[in-house]
């Protein structure tokens, strides 16, 4: 055979394996919706039945933790093994604790429909200040650049972690629409 009509040949064989390949693909069933993943208990550890914990962070080893509820909201460091709560900072009567985050070395604590948040030492606990924002608390987080807190609706809040005023804010949406009760 001649060169021609070997790479005729070739092209014709990759064609063929190419259409193959798009029939299976068509023809095989697509996963709609999202992935499921499986998971596995690898330990268990003791911990306050009477805790109703909104936030738990661990930092640099350490675990915090947030408790919640009008008369018995907290900010805590429990020892992760035993559950001993190793040191505790109780809140005024007429604050729900809610979520946490840490921040160099401070731990800012949001409180759920009060609209005052606090930010303590993390290693005396005392409350170095306190700050408000517009809407309910729920969750934060801080990604490196700034807070991002939660109030519940499909609403993520980017705050600057030195002043607490908003910088910006991004709405959650999946292909259903908006996705409310974001923590």
């Amino acid at each position: 055979m001649n060169k021609r009509i070997l790479g005729a040949l070739a092209v014709l064989i990759i064609l063929a394996a190419s259409a193959a390949v798009i029939i299976f693909m068509l023809n095989s069933p697509q996963k709609t919706g999202p992935l499921e993943y499986s998971y596995e208990i690898v330990n268990t550890y003791p911990h306050d039945k009477n805790a109703f914990t909104q936030g738990l962070l661990i930092d640099n080893g350490v675990l915090y933790e947030s408790t919640g509820l009008y008369g018995a909201s907290s900010l805590r460091r429990v020892d992760l093994e035993t559950g001993e709560i190793l040191q505790a900072y109780e809140l005024p009567v007429q604050y729900f604790g809610e979520g946490i985050a840490a921040f160099e070395s401070k731990i800012i604590q949001l409180t759920w429909q009060s609209q005052t948040g606090f930010v303590y030492d993390e290693n005396s606990f005392e409350v170095l200040q306190d700050f408000n924002y517009s809407t309910e608390g729920w969750g934060i987080t801080y990604d490196g650049s700034h807070l991002i807190m939660s109030d519940g609706t499909s609403a993520l809040y980017f705050l600057d972690p030195e002043t607490f005023q908003k910088t910006g804010q991004v709405e959650v949406h999946d292909v259903n629409g908006t996705v409310n009760h974001l923590n």
